[in-house]
């Protein structure tokens, strides 16, 4: 396997690569007309990201009807009994997905898994939430797939571990039940954040006792040394296998947005693992993506049914449990940052929902509508224009990771700095740090109240911030000016 791999040339993992992005854009139905930017009536030119916004939706429309095409005929030097596998696998997980997805849907309405509108929520009528069960079933198909091909029509097998992991796939495979159970419950009986955060760690305990860890990192001040975690290795995957999964789980908030940023995650992943030789996460992320795919179908606007914790948190775990499959170089500094950087734009939007909930004094796990979704609403897309344009966000760090992967280590830091930049400006437009909740003292109740910005009290929180920090610069500038006055007296007498 490993030989057969090593001879695919890099054009046609990456003709694949792009494949796959053509075929997710060209799957999703026709965008809606884009007009022309006209003049503005006041006669001043339009913001630079405007017209990057403006370009960006117009590439987006050119890559579903071009991208196919591209991508399909410079894959077409792979070797047939290569890829024959991997084209099986996703097309068992795509067709088992669509046909589950309608059962799903009546299963979620009989069990009560309806997500209903709220303040909170941006689907304005009641919409199934089990979608994940559809999503789970088409892995499943898919793994069974593989070993029957692999025992019966002489399929490469995918259950080789890297020489670093002894893995227990049995194992890891009911690390992925638990995950699954946990969201769906969720999406059932609604647990307690308590109660999900343990199921979440049961699982993410599971897949550490099965094999998959962190066991050495890189030691960047000796040339080719490494540390060893040791015990270390279990709490640090366990919290990376967590987190992996919530943020996942935190950015599902259109139709189509978590479901397509996986799809497009697993793309990255799934091309690394050719590029590695690694079968077990090739076979997974290639599975991975024909269930996002599948689902998709019905989960891109209009929804039909929304995936729910049962998915979010199922896609989140499967990417970063073969983001740890996929390490080459165990020890490489680069083989924990691209898993990084493939899922940049939940991680920064996650990181940015702490900041903003820490920045209002208000609880880390109190949700809100601050999130990179809710924001473009407000600049006015829809939520086509806004999935669409978070996919190219997506894309083009993906690309970023492909072309660290492949460049000298100079290069990998120029292109890192230059994502990490830009991703950043983003932020900033999109105003993602600032709060959009804040805790407010009621006098006549006595009672700690959360206001939104639509609330006076609102209002009255930011003022009293801005004073309170305004009284702490004028106290430090008092005091620098007397430092400074202090000092010049006393060099004088030293005279």
């Amino acid at each position: 396997m490993a030989e057969a791999e090593g001879s695919i040339p890099f054009v046609s993992t990456t003709g694949l690569f792009g494949a796959t992005f053509g075929w997710l854009f060209c799957y999703l139905g026709t965008p809606p007309r884009l007009r022309p930017l006209r003049p503005r009536g006041d006669g001043r030119p339009y913001s630079a990201m405007t017209v990057f916004m403006h370009g960006a939706r117009f590439a987006a429309v050119q890559l579903r009807y071009h991208g196919c095409i591209i991508g399909f005929s410079t894959v077409s030097g792979i070797p047939v009994t290569f890829a024959l596998p991997y084209i099986c696998l996703a097309a068992a997980a795509f067709i088992t997905t669509l046909v589950l997805t309608p059962l799903a849907k009546k299963i979620a309405v009989r069990v009560g898994a309806v997500d209903y509108p709220s303040k909170r929520r941006i689907n304005t009528k009641p919409t199934p939430r089990l979608g994940g069960l559809a999503i789970f079933g088409g892995l499943i198909v898919a793994c069974a797939l593989q070993i029957y091909g692999t025992i019966n029509w002489g399929w490469p097998s995918a259950l080789i571990p890297h020489p670093s992991m002894e893995i227990n796939y049995p194992m890891l495979a009911l690390s992925f039940l638990v995950i699954f159970v946990t969201g769906a419950a969720d999406d059932i009986v609604q647990l307690t954040p308590k109660m999900k955060l343990a199921g979440q760690l049961i699982a993410a305990i599971i897949a550490a006792a099965s094999g998959l860890l962190i066991n050495v990192v890189v030691n960047p001040f000796t040339s080719g040394g490494e540390i060893s975690l040791g015990f270390f290795a279990y709490p640090i995957t366990i919290i990376y296998l967590v987190a992996y999964a919530n943020i996942i789980n935190l950015i599902d908030g259109l139709d189509g947005l978590a479901c397509g940023i996986s799809a497009i995650a697993a793309c990255s992943m799934f091309s690394f693992a050719i590029l590695g030789g690694r079968s077990d996460a090739a076979a997974l992320s290639i599975a991975l993506i024909g269930a996002c795919l599948g689902f998709l179908r019905y989960n891109f606007h209009p929804a039909s049914i929304f995936m729910g914790d049962s998915g979010s948190l199922l896609l989140g775990f499967a990417l970063g449990s073969i983001s740890l499959l996929n390490v080459t170089r165990t020890a490489a500094l680069t083989s924990l940052i691209i898993p990084l950087i493939v899922a940049g734009v939940p991680i920064i939007d996650t990181f940015s929902a702490i900041i903003r909930r820490m920045r209002a004094h208000v609880s880390i796990g109190q949700a809100d509508k601050g999130h990179i979704h809710h924001r473009l609403i407000e600049e006015g897309y829809d939520q086509r224009q806004a999935v669409l344009l978070i996919y190219l966000w997506c894309i083009l760090l993906n690309l970023g990771a492909a072309a660290i992967n492949q460049v000298e280590v100079q290069w990998r830091i120029a292109i890192f700095l230059a994502l990490l930049l830009l991703s950043a400006g983003f932020a900033m437009r999109l105003h993602l740090f600032e709060p959009v909740l804040r805790h407010h003292y009621n006098p006549k109740t006595q009672k700690d109240e959360i206001v939104t910005p639509d609330n006076p009290a609102f209002a009255q929180e930011v003022e009293a911030e801005r004073d309170h920090h305004e009284q702490i610069r004028s106290k430090l500038k008092t005091k620098a000016r007397r430092d400074a006055s202090g000092s010049k007296g006393g060099t004088g007498n030293g005279r």
